[in-house]
Formats: structure tokens, sequence, C-alpha cells
């Protein structure tokens, strides 16, 4: 799925859109595994109960709801905050973009990028995945956690920033 060209100005491409790495599913994937089984041993104990029907329909609409809360918190909603966040490079700036009901963002133009790192420890090495760090003319540098290929995304904008740069100091 590619980024929202309303977003972009005349004649700016996308570069590189990513999403944060999908290890930020996998405790939310886990909720989701557990909430159920969790459900099903409470409707199944209820189900070997020698209660009255309608008894046991509270028990299993109690639990349904329950089960329904738990996902929509921990699982629903982490993935659809990770769905709504964009890391986005362009020919012209870097935009990233999160949030779900609020949104929230930040562009840095290209021209202002003074220097960009990468930072990974072993397991994101494992998973390809780790943090981009750019510094801009006039902000403390600024940390996007959990970029996948990282070291990719690092080498791009390296380039693309050299690239602004080489066509801005260039007589035209």
């Amino acid at each position: 799925m590619g980024y929202p060209d309303n977003v972009l100005a005349r004649d700016e491409q996308v570069v590189l859109h990513r999403h944060p790495h999908w290890k930020r599913l996998i405790g939310p994937s886990l909720m989701l595994i557990l909430a159920s089984v969790a459900a099903a041993f409470v409707s199944g104990y209820a189900n070997t109960l020698d209660w009255e029907g309608p008894a046991t329909n509270v028990v299993f609409g109690v639990t349904a709801a329950i089960w329904l809360i738990l996902v929509g918190w921990l699982t629903l909603w982490p993935f659809l905050n990770w769905l709504t966040t964009h890391f986005v490079i362009t020919d012209r700036r870097v935009m990233f973009r999160h949030g779900l009901l609020t949104r929230s963002g930040i562009d840095i133009p290209l021209a202002r990028i003074n220097s960009v790192e990468f930072r990974h420890g072993l397991l994101d090495r494992i998973l390809r995945t780790g943090t981009l760090i750019i510094e801009s003319a006039a902000q403390d540098p600024l940390e996007f956690h959990d970029i996948p290929r990282v070291e990719r995304v690092h080498s791009l904008l390296y380039h693309e920033v050299f690239d602004t740069l080489g066509t801005e100091e260039s007589p035209s």
C-alpha cells in the first residue's frame, strides 16, 4: 500500500514507505491467543456445570464481553496503531505520521538533515530492524524506533540527502 498522494507536494516522489517492524505485533498476537484460550476454557468449564440455561448464558455473555474488551484493547488497538504509523522518505523530505484518532507527524526537509545514524542490538539485527536517528539543523536528534531494514533505510536516506545537497550546491 503506497502512501496517500494527497500529502505530497507537486512532483514529489515517494522513495520509501514503511510501517514499523512486525515485531510490534508479537505481543498483541500473543494476547489474542491467550484471551481466546482463556475464554474457551471458561466457556467449556461453564458448559460442564449443572446450571440452568439462563445462568450458563449469562456466563457465556460475560465471557464474550470480557474477551471482546481484551481483544479490542490489547490486540485490535495496537494493530490499528501499527497500521496507521508511516515512515516515508520522498525526494524532498522525511515524513513520520502516527496515531489513530489523534494524528500527529513531523516533516524534515532533506536539505536540513545534518547526520543520519542507526542503532540496533542483537535481537534487532536478527529481525533486521532498528532505530534510525536523524539530526537536523534546528532540532535535537529524532529517533524513529522499529524501522524495518534500518541499515538499508539509513543508506538510502544518506544518498537522498547527498543527492539533494548536490543539486542545491551545483549551479543551475
